[in-house]
């Protein structure tokens, strides 16, 4: 088993997500290797695999992804959660297929929300939750990280990256 395998099922046991104090080593390594599965570039297919294997009952992770396309919706005002402000956008990724992005404001570098557009090309890097068909997105897409995820994300809009 891959250290990226080993990760992946440790997080669908709820091994690591459920406030475990002490990780084995090769749980370390498996979340060092993590920033590895990001695609160098934009890469919907991979998206869209992940996406399709959640839909039809694979085991259910967080994992990286890197996708891009257009701006298709916005929520103009920006909202508060028990997390920090937060601002939403979807993003088609095919024709048929779009993803809400959760952007957290008080972790980007970015100007007062709403920094996109409808119409605006971007390529996004975050964390892929799916919940359920209807609960799903990417979040995580600033430079911080914390101790549930270590990938680091970034929202680039019609060439300008916001961290």
């Amino acid at each position: 088993m891959t250290a990226s395998a080993l990760f992946r099922s440790l997080l669908a046991a709820g091994i690591l997500s459920a406030g475990a104090t002490t990780v084995a080593p090769s749980a370390r390594a498996a979340e060092a290797d993590l920033t590895a599965t990001v695609p160098a570039s934009c890469n919907n297919q991979d998206f869209l695999a992940k996406q399709w294997a959640f839909e039809n009952g694979k085991p259910k992770a967080d994992v990286p992804v890197h996708i891009c396309g257009t701006v298709i919706a916005l929520s103009p005002k920006a909202r508060r959660t028990r997390s920090g402000w937060h601002g939403y956008f979807y993003v088609a990724v095919t024709p048929r297929i779009s993803i809400r992005i959760v952007s957290g404001l008080d972790e980007m570098n970015a100007p007062a929300w709403p920094w996109v557009n409808k119409g605006d090309q971007v390529e996004v890097v975050g964390r892929y939750y799916f919940d359920s068909i209807r609960r799903q997105g990417i979040d995580w897409t600033h430079h911080g990280t914390g101790w549930s995820w270590r990938v680091p994300g970034y929202v680039v809009v019609n060439g300008k990256r916001y961290e």
